[in-house]
């Protein structure tokens, strides 16, 4: 079937339902999709219940309520289609919508209600994005949730290798666009923390840009900040990229251009796509754009509390923001830790990427995010691996893998790798993506795991 067909057969086992449960992932795309399904189902009258999880496994399957609602797995289930099997859940009373490297139940068993993207070749659509899809095909009242969608997308980082959503997600946001809930920034310079960052450490803390004189030095960034004209707005007050006027941007865009270009450096990751949502308050700027609002749900799902952030995807402004913007300050200065004790502590080089294990010290929950902010102060041409404890099961051990889009053009894809060296060991599991990804491995396997990952990377740079 095609990708449409496949959205219409989920409608059609939706609509026939009184009861469903939903089964989401803990990060922003997770929560952002579990909050684009519960809205669209409760407007069609269908009582719903939602369980979080970390991941699909036999112990986290067994939460499961066994009654006789439809089951929707989101941002999960299409890798784990045998071990749904095996915990008996009946295929056709089960949807699964996702995005991850599909992998079905064996021969002899019916095929589940599966809503896959990356089976149809949309390799650039989250989750959330296939669950818009899904909503708006119950009811096109739905097309108010589009921003949802585009926070699920940023937040899974579905528009980093191109620097903007394509294909199905592109369409998405013109639906955002239409019902005036997103304002989209084409071509803009690529900085994080645009409503809320002060713009030096906007600057100083850019991945993608390599501008001397003011990469990851926020005193030099304020300095070359000033040569040109914009200065604080108080004493150690300095303006966000987001309140700056068309000149003032032009400005500093045209000074970044010189500066790299005088010392030879690439340009061409200079400018990207924001999404901004005019309906959130300024008082409120952890809102105010995707990728920020993407890093408020993460904080929530990372530190177990995804439900809070499906509040907040809800509208809940009061209660819920505040104690989300305390995990918020918590999960930011974590993830600083994690990535100094990187950088502090070294890595270890092999030759076709780096590796850490840094033990029971951090939740393995973040790990994988500080690694991937310490990469830009290594060596970038490099994926990473950080391992460290599984909180859940002290016999085996959690990897993430992070790497950069310009590697991922030369064809390296870590999800591709993580999954090929499971096959090697017993007990492993590993997913993701090309640019992200992640596995669980038995403590005693660490070694030749590592080993194992080396190997097919020196494979993917030859091909």
């Amino acid at each position: 079937m095609s990708f449409e067909e496949d959205i219409r057969a989920a409608a059609d086992a939706v609509r026939s339902c009184e009861e469903i449960t939903i089964i989401s992932h803990i990060d922003a795309d997770g929560i952002s999709s579990e909050s684009i399904l519960a809205q669209a189902l409760l407007r069609q009258g269908i009582q719903i219940t939602t369980k979080f999880v970390r991941q699909l496994d036999p112990l986290t399957l067994d939460q499961i309520p066994d009654d006789s609602s439809l089951k929707i797995f989101s941002d999960l289930g299409s890798g784990q289609q045998q071990m749904l099997i095996e915990k008996g859940l009946d295929p056709s009373r089960t949807i699964i919508i996702d995005h991850h490297v599909s992998q079905p139940a064996e021969t002899g068993s019916d095929p589940f209600i599966e809503v896959n993207c990356l089976n149809h070749g949309h390799e650039k659509m989250s989750a959330a994005g296939v669950s818009y899809l899904l909503a708006r095909e119950l009811d096109t009242i739905n097309t108010d949730l589009a921003k949802l969608a585009i926070i699920g997308n940023v937040g899974d980082m579905m528009d980093r290798e191109h620097l903007c959503l394509i294909g199905p997600a592109r369409e998405i946001l013109r639906d955002g666009i239409t019902c005036k809930a997103v304002e989209l920034w084409e071509h803009d310079l690529n900085i994080y923390g645009i409503s809320t960052r002060p713009l030096p450490q906007s600057l100083a803390y850019s991945d993608d840009m390599e501008i001397p004189g003011v990469s990851r030095d926020p005193d030099g960034a304020g300095k070359f900040l000033e040569r040109i004209g914009i200065i604080p707005l108080q004493p150690n007050r300095w303006p966000v990229w987001e309140d700056l006027s068309f000149e003032q941007k032009q400005q500093v865009c045209s000074a970044v251009i010189e500066q790299m270009m005088a010392h030879g450096k690439d340009t061409t990751r200079l400018f990207a796509d924001h999404y901004l949502f005019p309906d959130e308050d300024k008082h409120q700027a952890s809102l105010r754009n995707a990728s920020e609002f993407a890093t408020m749900l993460n904080s929530c799902g990372r530190w177990q509390r995804p439900e809070l952030g499906g509040a907040i995807c809800r509208g809940d402004r009061v209660a819920a923001y505040r104690e989300a913007e305390h995990m918020l300050r918590n999960h930011r200065t974590k993830i600083r830790e994690v990535m100094l004790f990187i950088t502090d502590t070294g890595v270890t080089e092999l030759s076709h990427m780096l590796y850490i294990h840094v033990g029971g010290r951090f939740p393995d929950t973040i790990v994988g995010i500080g690694a991937g902010m310490a990469l830009s102060r290594l060596n970038p041409e490099k994926p990473i691996l950080i391992m460290c404890e599984d909180s859940l099961d002290p016999s085996m051990t959690k990897v993430s893998m992070r790497t950069r889009p310009d590697v991922v053009s030369r064809g390296v894809d870590l999800q591709q790798a993580l999954s090929q060296a499971c096959e090697g060991h017993e007990n492993c599991t590993g997913g993701g993506h090309r640019i992200a990804a992640g596995a669980f491995i038995p403590r005693d396997h660490e070694r030749a795991f590592i080993e194992d990952v080396n190997r097919i990377l020196a494979q993917q740079y030859a091909q």
